[in-house]
Order: C-alpha cells, then sequence, then structure tokens
C-alpha cells in the first residue's frame, strides 16, 4: 500500500497486511506521518516540555456515583 505523509509529503510503502495499513483503509480520519516527521516532532515536543513553560490540558476526571 502506498502512502503520503501529511507533513512533508513524501510517499511512501507499507505491507499490505500490516495493522496500519488496515486502519487507514477502514478509518479515513487516521492520517499517515513518516518516521522522519515523527522524530522530529517528538524531539520539539521534548525540548519544550524540558523549557519549563509547556502545559498539557487534559480534561478533568469524571467520577460517576452509580
Amino acid at each position: 500500500m502506498r502512502v503520503k505523509c501529511i507533513l512533508c509529503e513524501t510517499i511512501e510503502k507499507i505491507d499490505d497486511e500490516s495493522v496500519l495499513a488496515k486502519r487507514l483503509r477502514n478509518r479515513p480520519i487516521h492520517t499517515f506521518m513518516c518516521e522522519n516527521c515523527s522524530e522530529r516532532i517528538a524531539n520539539k515536543t521534548n525540548a519544550r516540555i524540558a523549557t519549563g513553560n509547556f502545559k498539557l490540558y487534559r480534561s478533568p476526571k469524571v467520577e460517576h456515583d452509580f
């Protein structure tokens, strides 16, 4: 299966029987990102976390009393 990276638009080939290929076929909202772009984003995110100015906003956990 041929896939295109959403950031750098390089075309790569992945195995048709892989879990990633199945996910991309069955759920069009899922997108593919190449290994280079994925590493670049991870490195930049870790650098931002290290500065101390990075805040990760998560939704508060809702407790249900049943």
